[in-house]
Protein backbone atom coordinates (compact mmCIF):
# COMPACT_ATOMS: atom_id res chain seq x y z
CA UNK A 1 0.00 0.00 0.00
CA UNK A 2 0.94 3.53 -0.66
CA UNK A 3 1.17 6.18 1.85
CA UNK A 4 1.04 9.95 1.22
CA UNK A 5 0.77 12.77 3.08
CA UNK A 6 -2.04 15.67 2.85
CA UNK A 7 -1.49 19.25 4.14
CA UNK A 8 -2.87 22.45 4.03
CA UNK A 9 -1.33 25.32 2.12
CA UNK A 10 -1.59 27.62 5.29
CA UNK A 11 1.89 29.97 5.44
CA UNK A 12 4.30 29.43 5.95
CA UNK A 13 5.14 27.42 2.73
CA UNK A 14 8.42 26.85 3.80
CA UNK A 15 7.35 24.67 6.32
CA UNK A 16 5.26 22.63 4.03
CA UNK A 17 7.83 22.55 1.54
CA UNK A 18 10.24 21.10 4.55
CA UNK A 19 7.66 18.62 5.37
CA UNK A 20 7.07 17.25 2.03
CA UNK A 21 10.89 16.66 1.62
CA UNK A 22 11.04 14.83 4.66
CA UNK A 23 7.83 12.96 3.77
CA UNK A 24 9.50 12.02 0.12
CA UNK A 25 13.26 10.90 2.12
CA UNK A 26 11.00 8.73 4.69
CA UNK A 27 9.12 6.69 1.72
CA UNK A 28 5.24 8.34 1.08
CA UNK A 29 4.85 8.28 -2.34
CA UNK A 30 2.39 11.00 -2.69
CA UNK A 31 2.17 14.71 -1.59
CA UNK A 32 -0.91 16.03 -1.28
CA UNK A 33 -2.53 19.76 -0.33
CA UNK A 34 -6.05 21.37 -0.23
CA UNK A 35 -6.89 23.75 -3.04
CA UNK A 36 -9.04 26.28 -1.87
CA UNK A 37 -7.21 29.63 -2.42
CA UNK A 38 -9.38 32.02 -0.66
CA UNK A 39 -8.39 29.53 2.69
CA UNK A 40 -5.69 29.15 1.50
CA UNK A 41 -2.58 29.54 -0.08
CA UNK A 42 -2.14 28.97 -4.01
CA UNK A 43 -0.93 25.32 -4.21
CA UNK A 44 0.39 25.51 -8.15
CA UNK A 45 3.20 27.67 -6.62
CA UNK A 46 4.19 25.30 -3.67
CA UNK A 47 4.35 22.37 -5.64
CA UNK A 48 7.32 23.58 -7.92
CA UNK A 49 9.12 23.92 -4.85
CA UNK A 50 8.02 21.19 -3.56
CA UNK A 51 8.92 19.26 -6.95
CA UNK A 52 12.15 20.71 -6.92
CA UNK A 53 13.11 19.68 -3.65
CA UNK A 54 12.08 16.11 -3.41
CA UNK A 55 13.06 12.84 -5.76
CA UNK A 56 10.37 10.48 -6.05
CA UNK A 57 7.17 12.07 -4.62
CA UNK A 58 4.00 12.68 -7.04
CA UNK A 59 1.87 16.01 -6.05
CA UNK A 60 -1.27 17.14 -6.48
CA UNK A 61 -4.23 18.71 -4.90
CA UNK A 62 -6.90 17.12 -2.99
CA UNK A 63 -8.80 18.38 -4.49
CA UNK A 64 -8.82 21.18 -7.22
CA UNK A 65 -12.46 21.86 -9.50
CA UNK A 66 -13.72 22.48 -13.00
CA UNK A 67 -14.65 26.49 -11.88
CA UNK A 68 -11.97 27.77 -9.74
CA UNK A 69 -9.78 28.12 -12.98
CA UNK A 70 -10.54 27.52 -16.67
CA UNK A 71 -9.66 24.15 -17.79
CA UNK A 72 -7.17 24.91 -20.53
CA UNK A 73 -5.44 26.84 -17.45
CA UNK A 74 -5.44 23.99 -14.67
CA UNK A 75 -4.32 21.81 -17.63
CA UNK A 76 -1.25 23.77 -18.35
CA UNK A 77 -0.08 23.98 -14.65
CA UNK A 78 -0.33 20.22 -14.77
CA UNK A 79 1.87 20.29 -17.85
CA UNK A 80 4.01 23.09 -16.94
CA UNK A 81 5.25 20.98 -13.45
CA UNK A 82 5.44 17.52 -15.87
CA UNK A 83 7.76 19.11 -17.91
CA UNK A 84 9.87 20.74 -16.10
CA UNK A 85 9.80 17.41 -13.07
CA UNK A 86 9.32 14.68 -15.37
CA UNK A 87 5.73 13.48 -14.81
CA UNK A 88 5.04 13.59 -10.84
CA UNK A 89 1.82 15.31 -10.78
CA UNK A 90 -1.79 13.86 -10.12
CA UNK A 91 -4.71 15.60 -10.56
CA UNK A 92 -7.11 15.20 -7.87
CA UNK A 93 -10.61 16.61 -8.50
CA UNK A 94 -14.18 17.18 -7.20
CA UNK A 95 -17.24 19.39 -7.74
CA UNK A 96 -15.62 22.53 -5.91
CA UNK A 97 -17.23 22.05 -2.31
CA UNK A 98 -14.80 24.33 0.05
CA UNK A 99 -13.57 26.44 -2.95
CA UNK A 100 -17.36 27.47 -4.38
CA UNK A 101 -18.86 27.79 -1.67
CA UNK A 102 -16.43 29.83 0.30
CA UNK A 103 -16.79 32.12 -2.61
CA UNK A 104 -20.16 32.10 -2.56
CA UNK A 105 -20.91 30.51 -5.60
CA UNK A 106 -22.09 26.62 -6.04
CA UNK A 107 -19.97 23.89 -6.93
CA UNK A 108 -20.42 22.02 -10.08
CA UNK A 109 -22.58 19.57 -11.78
CA UNK A 110 -21.75 16.49 -12.13
CA UNK A 111 -22.05 16.78 -16.22
CA UNK A 112 -19.65 19.58 -15.76
CA UNK A 113 -16.92 17.75 -14.21
CA UNK A 114 -17.11 14.81 -16.15
CA UNK A 115 -16.58 17.38 -18.84
CA UNK A 116 -13.58 18.94 -17.44
CA UNK A 117 -11.71 16.06 -15.94
CA UNK A 118 -11.33 14.67 -19.67
CA UNK A 119 -10.55 18.10 -21.24
CA UNK A 120 -7.83 18.72 -18.49
CA UNK A 121 -6.32 15.01 -18.76
CA UNK A 122 -6.04 15.72 -22.47
CA UNK A 123 -4.68 18.62 -22.65
CA UNK A 124 -1.89 17.78 -19.94
CA UNK A 125 -1.09 14.53 -22.59
CA UNK A 126 -1.15 16.78 -25.50
CA UNK A 127 -4.09 15.64 -27.22
CA UNK A 128 -7.00 18.14 -28.56
CA UNK A 129 -9.91 18.74 -26.29
CA UNK A 130 -12.88 20.63 -26.35
CA UNK A 131 -13.37 23.39 -23.43
CA UNK A 132 -16.69 25.04 -23.62
CA UNK A 133 -17.41 24.11 -27.06
CA UNK A 134 -13.90 25.47 -28.35
CA UNK A 135 -11.56 22.94 -29.82
CA UNK A 136 -8.43 23.49 -27.83
CA UNK A 137 -4.43 22.00 -27.80
CA UNK A 138 -1.91 22.97 -25.97
CA UNK A 139 0.91 22.73 -28.77
CA UNK A 140 4.38 22.57 -26.25
CA UNK A 141 3.61 18.98 -24.42
CA UNK A 142 5.60 16.35 -25.12
CA UNK A 143 5.12 13.02 -23.47
CA UNK A 144 3.08 14.70 -20.64
CA UNK A 145 0.65 12.31 -18.69
CA UNK A 146 -1.75 13.59 -15.66
CA UNK A 147 -3.67 10.89 -13.87
CA UNK A 148 -6.83 12.10 -12.63
CA UNK A 149 -8.63 10.90 -9.69
CA UNK A 150 -11.88 11.92 -8.94
CA UNK A 151 -13.12 12.65 -4.94
CA UNK A 152 -16.65 10.80 -4.63
CA UNK A 153 -19.77 9.66 -2.24
CA UNK A 154 -23.05 9.55 -3.76
CA UNK A 155 -23.84 6.86 -6.27
CA UNK A 156 -23.94 8.95 -9.26
CA UNK A 157 -20.57 10.79 -8.55
CA UNK A 158 -19.47 7.01 -7.58
CA UNK A 159 -20.50 6.55 -10.97
CA UNK A 160 -18.90 8.90 -12.77
CA UNK A 161 -15.41 7.62 -11.25
CA UNK A 162 -16.10 3.95 -12.32
CA UNK A 163 -16.56 4.94 -15.90
CA UNK A 164 -14.11 8.06 -16.28
CA UNK A 165 -11.88 8.71 -13.59
CA UNK A 166 -8.07 7.00 -13.36
CA UNK A 167 -8.62 7.18 -9.66
CA UNK A 168 -11.33 7.08 -6.74
CA UNK A 169 -10.63 9.94 -3.51
CA UNK A 170 -12.80 8.52 -0.57
CA UNK A 171 -12.75 11.03 2.54
CA UNK A 172 -13.16 8.54 4.92
CA UNK A 173 -11.28 5.72 6.67
CA UNK A 174 -13.91 3.16 7.31
CA UNK A 175 -13.55 -0.15 5.94
CA UNK A 176 -17.45 -1.22 5.56
CA UNK A 177 -17.98 1.86 3.87
CA UNK A 178 -15.02 1.80 1.62
CA UNK A 179 -15.63 -1.44 0.92
CA UNK A 180 -19.12 -0.58 -0.30
CA UNK A 181 -18.03 2.27 -2.22
CA UNK A 182 -15.18 0.35 -3.89
CA UNK A 183 -17.54 -2.20 -5.22
CA UNK A 184 -20.01 0.59 -6.73
CA UNK A 185 -16.74 2.16 -8.57
CA UNK A 186 -15.46 -0.80 -9.87
CA UNK A 187 -19.48 -1.90 -11.02
CA UNK A 188 -19.50 1.31 -13.05
CA UNK A 189 -16.09 0.81 -14.77
CA UNK A 190 -17.19 -2.73 -15.45
CA UNK A 191 -20.21 -1.52 -16.76
CA UNK A 192 -18.07 0.69 -19.08
CA UNK A 193 -16.37 -1.75 -20.76
CA UNK A 194 -12.72 -1.11 -18.12
CA UNK A 195 -10.78 -3.18 -16.59
CA UNK A 196 -11.65 -2.15 -12.69
CA UNK A 197 -8.98 -2.99 -11.21
CA UNK A 198 -6.86 0.15 -13.49
CA UNK A 199 -8.63 2.33 -11.26
CA UNK A 200 -6.76 2.99 -7.94
CA UNK A 201 -8.39 3.67 -4.86
CA UNK A 202 -6.77 6.78 -1.92
CA UNK A 203 -8.19 6.90 0.99
CA UNK A 204 -7.73 9.99 3.02
CA UNK A 205 -8.35 10.53 6.75
CA UNK A 206 -6.91 11.96 9.86
CA UNK A 207 -4.20 10.27 11.52
CA UNK A 208 -3.09 10.17 15.06
CA UNK A 209 -0.39 7.80 16.79
CA UNK A 210 -0.81 7.35 20.35
CA UNK A 211 0.69 5.36 23.11
CA UNK A 212 -2.30 3.61 23.79
CA UNK A 213 -3.65 5.72 27.09
CA UNK A 214 -7.32 6.69 27.46
CA UNK A 215 -6.37 10.30 28.06
CA UNK A 216 -4.20 9.88 24.86
CA UNK A 217 -7.01 8.45 22.76
CA UNK A 218 -9.23 11.51 23.62
CA UNK A 219 -6.90 14.43 23.12
CA UNK A 220 -6.37 12.51 19.37
CA UNK A 221 -10.61 12.37 18.97
CA UNK A 222 -10.84 15.64 20.21
CA UNK A 223 -7.87 16.71 17.62
CA UNK A 224 -9.63 14.75 14.82
CA UNK A 225 -13.19 15.51 15.35
CA UNK A 226 -13.07 18.39 12.92
CA UNK A 227 -13.11 15.71 10.05
CA UNK A 228 -16.93 13.84 10.69
CA UNK A 229 -17.65 17.48 10.57
CA UNK A 230 -16.82 17.93 6.84
CA UNK A 231 -17.72 14.32 6.18
CA UNK A 232 -21.13 15.38 7.70
CA UNK A 233 -21.34 18.61 5.08
CA UNK A 234 -20.93 16.07 2.27
CA UNK A 235 -23.39 13.63 3.17
CA UNK A 236 -25.76 16.74 4.44
CA UNK A 237 -25.73 17.48 0.46
CA UNK A 238 -26.27 13.60 -0.51
CA UNK A 239 -29.26 13.46 1.93
CA UNK A 240 -31.29 16.61 0.61
CA UNK A 241 -30.60 14.91 -2.96
CA UNK A 242 -31.79 11.28 -2.31
CA UNK A 243 -33.45 11.02 1.25
CA UNK A 244 -32.06 9.74 4.17
CA UNK A 245 -33.70 6.07 3.76
CA UNK A 246 -33.13 5.87 0.37
CA UNK A 247 -30.99 3.36 -0.18
CA UNK A 248 -28.75 5.00 -2.30
CA UNK A 249 -26.62 5.86 0.39
CA UNK A 250 -25.97 3.26 2.89
CA UNK A 251 -27.53 4.93 6.49
CA UNK A 252 -24.46 3.97 8.17
CA UNK A 253 -22.69 6.93 6.29
CA UNK A 254 -26.18 9.14 7.08
CA UNK A 255 -27.21 8.19 10.69
CA UNK A 256 -24.89 10.52 12.79
CA UNK A 257 -25.74 14.35 10.84
CA UNK A 258 -29.17 14.44 12.46
CA UNK A 259 -27.64 16.81 15.03
CA UNK A 260 -25.97 18.45 12.38
CA UNK A 261 -26.66 22.13 12.48
CA UNK A 262 -24.82 24.07 9.52
CA UNK A 263 -21.21 24.66 8.96
CA UNK A 264 -18.81 27.60 8.86
CA UNK A 265 -16.40 27.17 5.84
CA UNK A 266 -14.24 30.05 7.72
CA UNK A 267 -13.18 26.59 9.82
CA UNK A 268 -12.73 24.28 7.34
CA UNK A 269 -10.09 21.27 7.50
CA UNK A 270 -9.47 23.00 11.43
CA UNK A 271 -9.08 20.97 14.62
CA UNK A 272 -10.43 23.91 16.47
CA UNK A 273 -14.04 24.12 13.94
CA UNK A 274 -16.83 25.13 15.99
CA UNK A 275 -19.39 23.56 14.05
CA UNK A 276 -18.14 19.63 15.35
CA UNK A 277 -20.01 18.81 18.30
CA UNK A 278 -22.64 16.63 16.93
CA UNK A 279 -19.87 14.47 15.48
CA UNK A 280 -20.07 11.33 18.07
CA UNK A 281 -16.97 9.33 19.36
CA UNK A 282 -18.07 6.00 17.34
CA UNK A 283 -17.76 8.04 13.70
CA UNK A 284 -14.14 9.76 14.69
CA UNK A 285 -12.88 6.22 15.42
CA UNK A 286 -14.34 4.90 12.46
CA UNK A 287 -13.14 7.63 9.94
CA UNK A 288 -10.00 8.36 11.33
CA UNK A 289 -6.95 6.31 12.34
CA UNK A 290 -6.25 6.48 15.93
CA UNK A 291 -4.34 4.70 18.31
CA UNK A 292 -0.95 2.87 18.86
CA UNK A 293 1.04 2.60 15.70
CA UNK A 294 -0.05 -1.45 15.87
CA UNK A 295 -3.42 -0.14 15.16
CA UNK A 296 -2.54 1.68 12.56
CA UNK A 297 -1.22 -1.41 10.92
CA UNK A 298 -4.42 -3.31 11.85
CA UNK A 299 -6.89 -1.22 10.15
CA UNK A 300 -4.49 -0.35 7.37
CA UNK A 301 -4.34 -3.80 6.52
CA UNK A 302 -8.31 -3.84 6.28
CA UNK A 303 -8.29 -0.90 4.41
CA UNK A 304 -5.72 -2.48 2.04
CA UNK A 305 -8.60 -6.06 2.13
CA UNK A 306 -11.31 -3.36 0.81
CA UNK A 307 -9.31 -2.59 -2.08
CA UNK A 308 -7.59 0.29 -1.08
CA UNK A 309 -3.99 1.23 -2.95
CA UNK A 310 -2.91 4.36 -0.98
CA UNK A 311 -3.84 5.51 2.52
CA UNK A 312 -2.83 9.43 2.28
CA UNK A 313 -2.62 11.03 5.86
CA UNK A 314 -4.29 13.96 7.24
CA UNK A 315 -2.01 15.69 9.20
CA UNK A 316 -4.14 18.83 10.30
CA UNK A 317 -3.72 18.83 13.85
CA UNK A 318 -1.03 19.22 16.71
CA UNK A 319 1.61 16.87 16.12
CA UNK A 320 1.76 17.20 12.31
CA UNK A 321 5.63 15.82 12.86
CA UNK A 322 4.78 13.19 15.15
CA UNK A 323 2.90 11.16 13.04
CA UNK A 324 5.12 11.47 9.69
CA UNK A 325 7.44 10.52 11.61
CA UNK A 326 5.57 7.51 13.12
CA UNK A 327 4.50 6.44 9.81
CA UNK A 328 8.05 7.05 8.13
CA UNK A 329 9.64 4.55 10.73
CA UNK A 330 7.16 2.45 12.02
CA UNK A 331 4.09 2.05 9.52
CA UNK A 332 5.29 2.99 6.02
CA UNK A 333 8.01 0.01 5.93
CA UNK A 334 5.50 -2.60 7.41
CA UNK A 335 2.56 -1.60 4.69
CA UNK A 336 4.82 -0.79 1.51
Amino acid sequence: MDIGLVLQTDPPADLLVERMERADGMGFTHGWTFDSVVLWQEPFVIYSRILERTRDLVVGPMVTNPSTRTWEVTASLFATLNDMYGNRTVCGIGRGDSAMRVAGRKPATLDRLGRAMRAIKDLAEGREADVDGAAMRIPWVRDGALPVWMGAYGPKALSLVGRQADGFILQLADPYLTEWMVKAVRAAAVEAGRDPDEVKVCVAAPAYVTDGSPEALAHARDQCRWFGGMVGNHVADLVSRYGEHSGAVPEELTDYIRAREGYDYSHHGRADNPDTAFVPDPIVDRFCLLGTVAEHKEKLERLREAGVDQFAVYAMHDDVDGVIDAYGSEIIPAVS
